[in-house]
């Protein structure tokens, strides 16, 4: 959470300023391919027009989109400096996908775990590189820079934590690339964006795919042979994409009623509300649900339209499987993405189900009713998938 630079009276206005201050800190006026500015052109629109930012919110919005913009044109220079980041393809990466709150961090980080596997951590995805070695990062000015990012971010709304804490050295979700080709649903879960996600439903994220592939490749160049485990629950509307950059992909999707995990979600995103915009709290928690479960069954219904063209590459694990028996779940996915637990990686799995690091920050409560929705209103858009994954029996 940035707030240290200065908004501008007119974010539409504002395009030059931005490109110069993040060149200016950069050193660097080359952004890679243009087809980012339209979606950036649109959110500073929008930033105008649907929030009613807060002057904290404010500032807080436009060191956000610094920091995304900052991030691209670090990439770029950085794939400049490093010739050759590009030529080693990514062989059948593991990809973890679903409906927010399914359980994909959960297993996305335990499966982490494993030394096999490399991943995009955090601070990597706000500073792209190639990945230095792990004892030097706390060194990297890039590194202090998400940590302390992150500690305000807590520090303003701390029951964030235990709903989904973040930490600069562990691994993080794609879309955290996606996004710096300002085409991404992120954009309107920070504050009111209406007209840009209107805007945003009616385009292609190819171009965002094609820059996330190469940013994949930027921050593993060190390690070109060492397998990748990624997750983004975004992956699930994009499924085609994802296989057009990885055709070979492993992907695992969970799932869980989504009458209990697209409220979760609502309640996560309406954390930051009270520090970004002013009034309106009942409206906009209920206009976001409505939004969410609209999204995420359209969301569900395209991922398994691509489904059927690549029958054995997707594995389907259910949310209450997880939690009741991670092991017997890990084993059925070791089995799927062809590798074998080891012994010491088996202890590892064991002592972190153990230690619950998801719970060590509270449990995230929240209420559907809060939000203006019955459960019976939040399933219906899904149609047959619950019942096709025995989703209410949790």
């Amino acid at each position: 959470m940035d707030t240290s630079y200065d908004p501008p009276k007119n974010f539409r206005q504002a395009l030059d300023q931005l490109h110069e201050i993040v060149a200016g800190e950069v050193h660097s006026d080359d952004f890679g391919p243009t087809d980012y500015l339209p979606g950036l052109t649109v959110l500073l629109q929008s930033m105008d027009y649907d929030p009613h930012f807060s002057t904290t919110g404010r500032r807080i919005a436009w060191g956000m989109v610094v920091g995304v913009l900052r991030g691209r044109a670090q990439a770029v220079l950085s794939m400049k400096q490093n010739p050759g980041f590009d030529a080693h393809p990514i062989l059948s990466p593991v990809v973890i996908t679903g409906v927010p709150r399914t359980g994909t961090t959960a297993l996305h980080r335990l499966m982490a775990v494993d030394p096999r596997f490399q991943g995009l951590q955090t601070w990597l995805l706000d500073s792209p590189m190639p990945r230095p070695p792990i004892d030097t990062w706390e060194h990297y000015p890039e590194f202090q820079k998400t940590a302390q990012g992150l500690k305000a971010h807590y520090s303003a709304a701390p029951e964030a934590r235990a709903a989904h804490l973040r930490i600069a050295e562990e691994v993080h979700e794609c879309c955290m690339m996606l996004r710096q080709s300002f085409l991404s649903n992120l954009w309107n879960c920070g504050w009111s964006a209406a007209t840009y996600d209107a805007w945003r439903q009616c385009q292609s994220e190819a171009a965002a795919y094609r820059h996330y592939y190469r940013g994949v490749q930027l921050i593993g160049s060190n390690d070109p042979d060492k397998r990748w485990l990624l997750k983004n629950p975004g992956h699930l509307e994009n499924l085609d994409l994802l296989f057009a950059v990885f055709p070979d992909a492993k992907v695992i999707q969970t799932h869980r009623d989504p009458a209990k995990a697209v409220p979760s979600l609502v309640a996560l995103l309406m954390k930051m509300h009270p520090v970004m915009e002013e009034g309106r709290a009942d409206q906009r928690a209920e206009n976001m649900l409505a939004r969410e479960v609209a999204k995420w069954s359209h969301a569900v219904a395209r991922c398994d339209a691509v489904r059927k063209g690549h029958p054995h590459q997707v594995l389907d694990v259910i949310h209450r499987d997880f939690h009741r028996d991670p092991m017997r779940v890990l084993e059925r996915i070791y089995d799927f993405i062809g590798m074998q637990i080891t012994e010491t990686t088996r202890a590892d799995f064991a002592r972190r189900i153990a230690e619950k690091p998801e719970l060590s920050h509270g449990v995230h409560r929240y209420n559907i009713a809060d939000f203006g929705m019955t459960e019976t209103q939040a399933r219906a858009p899904f149609g047959d998938y619950i019942k096709r994954f025995d989703l209410l029996s949790e």
